[in-house]
């Protein structure tokens, strides 16, 4: 079974009216089906949407290759709030069963719903993920999960994968039409300097518990990293000692000078 399955992997070669007609059936289809898109750019997303768009790419591209291979092997969804650089991962672990005794294999396909949810607010630039332009938040989704899924084949019949490599970049090419194995999507330093003109570096104040702290920002992700000169802080390289406060960016206001 693997290697009739490694042989369609390494030798499919989908033409782009194949991948777009495939693409936009699971477009149209996850629209209709779905109980919480609304729309190409929806505000709400579950993660039975994910699921459910997997099955269609497996039905789709791969005849059911993927859920034939993993057999009894668990395969789980989920939505990250957490993950503010990378669109998407595949975990692939080992965990005891119930008994303590042996090790299951699982997988796990994690979606960045920051990134995801960060495009398309109105954005002056084009949103492009793995070489293509997308329209609305689902065509991202598209994108990022079809680089997951690549991975996901690629351990299943090789035990391992990297995008950084040529193979991984042949399968993604041939299947999806990937011309890149990167993202160009909003992160949430991006957003922080378009929105509110704050990037790491900036001198800040901002009111806490009626007290007004003025600090360094040293990071932005889904708050930004604020220090403060503490005597009583951690130690620093600068020979300074800070606290680190996590603030909200629209709490943040630039100090000149």
């Amino acid at each position: 079974m693997v290697a009739e399955v490694q042989e369609r992997v390494e030798t499919v070669n989908m033409s782009p009216e194949d991948v777009s007609v495939k693409t936009s059936e699971i477009y149209e289809t996850i629209l209709r089906q779905s109980e919480y898109f609304d729309a190409g750019n929806f505000t709400v997303i579950h993660e039975d949407d994910l699921k459910n768009l997997f099955d269609l790419y497996d039905r789709l591209f791969f005849a059911g290759d993927c859920r034939a291979l993993l057999q009894d092997i668990p395969l789980s969804f989920r939505l990250s709030k957490r993950m503010t650089q990378a669109a998407g991962k595949m975990v692939r672990s080992k965990s005891r069963n119930d008994a303590g005794i042996g090790c299951q294999l699982k997988y796990e396909i994690v979606i960045s719903a920051t990134l995801l949810f960060n495009a398309f607010r109105g954005e002056n630039r084009p949103i492009v993920l793995c070489g293509i332009q997308a329209r609305d938040r689902l065509e991202v989704l598209q994108r990022t999960l079809e680089h997951e899924i690549t991975h996901l084949i690629e351990m299943l019949i090789r035990g391992d994968s990297s995008c950084s490599e040529k193979r991984f970049q042949s399968i993604a090419s041939r299947f999806f039409g990937h011309t890149e194995h990167t993202h160009q999507l909003v992160t949430s330093r991006e957003r922080a300097f378009t929105k509110f003109g704050i990037k790491p570096g900036d001198c800040v104040s901002f009111h806490l518990k009626g007290q007004c702290f003025v600090g360094i920002v040293s990071r932005i992700t889904k708050r930004a990293t604020v220090l403060v000169e503490d005597e009583r802080g951690m130690g620093y390289s600068d020979g300074k000692r800070y606290t680190r406060f996590y603030v909200p960016v629209r709490m943040l206001e630039r100090v000149s000078g």
